[in-house]
């Protein structure tokens, strides 16, 4: 029995029934390798880059789709398909389960799925009867084959013998033990399905950013006939007609980038990672987990508050050391305290700690207006804004991380932060940086705070230079040259006379021979494959 047969009141009754599922039936087809029409070969032509309709089942299939485009529920149907009406029992040893496992960022996420499979069961009287055991995150059938919740962590999905796995809103997987949780994760599932004949993969998300594995897979099997990894991309209106015109047309007008993402399947152009993982690990010294206190370095601590509910409240000191001809800043500590917690007890601690390394000043953000400032006051320790915000700390850190002029902690929550940061262009042109969805970066904001810190106005003139448009930059060249325009020497009786107090050409001819340099720097970077910033 094909899955498109069990679409009958019999099976799964009538929740699949109409027009508006006609694309999704084209895409199980084309998922499960059966015949299509004329007209349904137009619409797999359209979503999978194709222009052979596949004859055999696929082993894994990405789903890149846009919003409330029916994802979960027929993730649920594939799912409870391949757990009812396929016998694996040439497969499983006396005594052992086979799992299809639903992954999604957390076991809320996977739990929605949970319900449109409890659903499918629940309203088949026939499925019904097969279920002999049922807890909140597992369905347990008479076959040996459990339907069960995991979160996104590859450590979960060990030891098992997956007959399938869903994999929801892949995309946007996010954990603060790995900087690459997806690719963690299908890695360690291959081999837990590698002895299953016909273990299926199905991976279903909107689109986000150009890099995981969701795509990965649409850059690597995308429009490639014969492949046996299949991918399809589609609008949400393809997939789900009933959704309201409105309602796209009111994200595209909020937030156009946002939306092309969410309702249209477009990989965001405006989000990329900001910094590479190889320019991290470079800058890390393995082992080194803190250094103590020296009477003969100037420290400066940066701290990122928080009130103890939802983010956590981190610390970084750092300082500077000369290595060879450059400048490096060295990563001496990191605190972090994680929710919940004491804000006046986690404020006393790191107070202490401050103290330890000869500090009586700590930088931080505007975050919580004076109870931050009060609460280190009232334990001998100034607390002075930044002048930079977040983005501006990160920006100008970039550098320092590409070039190794400083040194990190071997802290791997550290690490996975920093890689972990994405920037996003506005249409103005102005670039902001922020942790990519679901994560933190708290760690990676106190460290990128206290290296800035620790070198000073060192960073500030390529950092400023890096913000700059082009047009910014044109500008200041054309006010440049029109002032040297306006003030030039003029000819008199065939002489030049030399004009004084010319403190202002001084100041445009340094200006101007900075820009010229950091455009030097930047081009010689490029070459050499280094993003700047």
């Amino acid at each position: 029995m094909t899955i498109l047969e069990t679409l009958v009141p019999s099976i799964f009754g009538c929740a699949f029934d109409g027009p508006t599922w006609d694309a999704w039936r084209v895409a199980l087809k084309a998922f499960f390798g059966l015949p299509m029409t004329p007209a349904e070969l137009a619409i797999f032509e359209a979503c999978t880059g194709r222009t052979i309709a596949p004859t055999e089942q696929a082993r894994e299939a990405w789903f890149a789709i846009g919003r409330r485009g029916g994802k979960s529920r027929v993730a649920a149907l594939i799912a409870v398909f391949l757990a009812v009406l396929r016998d694996y029992s040439d497969v499983l040893a006396p005594g052992e389960m086979g799992t299809v496992a639903i992954i999604a960022a957390d076991r809320r996420q996977a739990r929605t799925v949970l319900r449109y499979i409890n659903g499918l069961i629940d309203g088949s009287p026939m499925l019904a009867k097969l279920v002999v055991n049922r807890t909140a995150e597992s369905i347990e059938l008479v076959n040996g084959i459990v339907l069960e919740v995991h979160t996104a962590s590859f450590r979960s999905v060990r030891g098992y013998t997956v007959v399938a796995a869903v994999l929801d809103e892949v995309a946007f997987w996010r954990s603060d033990d790995s900087a690459n949780p997806d690719r963690e994760i299908v890695a360690a599932l291959r081999p837990a399905m590698a002895l299953v004949p016909g273990a299926l993969l199905i991976a279903i998300s909107s689109p986000y950013s150009r890099h995981g594995i969701l795509w990965d897979a649409h850059r690597l099997h995308h429009g490639r006939d014969g492949d046996p990894i299949l991918t399809w991309r589609a609008e949400s209106r393809t997939m789900n007609p009933l959704l309201p015109l409105a309602v796209i047309d009111q994200a595209m007008a909020e937030d156009e980038a946002a939306a092309r993402a969410e309702y249209l399947a477009e990989w965001r152009s405006d989000v990329d990672r900001l910094i590479p993982p190889e320019a991290v690990d470079a800058c890390v010294i393995p082992g080194r987990l803190e250094l103590p206190p020296s009477g003969a370095v100037s420290y400066q601590a940066f701290v990122d508050p928080s009130g103890g509910s939802s983010d956590a409240m981190t610390l970084a000191i750092a300082h500077t050391e000369r290595r060879g001809e450059q400048t490096v800043a060295v990563l001496d500590c990191m605190r972090e305290v994680r929710p919940p917690f004491s804000p006046d007890a986690v404020t006393r601690e790191f107070a202490d700690t401050v103290k330890a390394y000869r500090c009586h000043r700590v930088t931080g953000d505007a975050y919580g207006g004076e109870w931050p400032r009060e609460r280190f006051r009232d334990r001998g320790i100034e607390y002075a804004i930044a002048d930079k915000n977040k983005s501006e700390l990160y920006l100008a850190a970039v550098p320092l991380l590409n070039a190794r002029r400083c040194e990190l902690l071997d802290v791997p929550r550290l690490r996975v932060q920093l890689v972990g940061l994405e920037r996003r262009t506005a249409r103005g042109g102005r670039d902001s940086v922020d942790h990519g969805p679901g994560a933190h970066d708290d760690l990676a904001n106190a460290a990128a705070g206290a290296l800035v810190l620790a070198l000073g106005p060192a960073v500030d003139g390529f950092y400023n230079y890096l913000m700059m448009t082009p047009e910014e930059r044109e500008r200041i060249r054309r006010e440049c040259e029109a002032r040297r325009e306006r003030e030039a020497p003029a000819p008199v009786h065939g002489l030049r006379v030399r004009v004084v107090g010319g403190d202002q050409l001084h100041a445009d001819a340094e200006r101007e021979r900075r820009l010229v340099a950091y455009e030097r720097a930047e081009r010689a970077a490029r070459r050499r494959g280094i993003p700047l910033a």
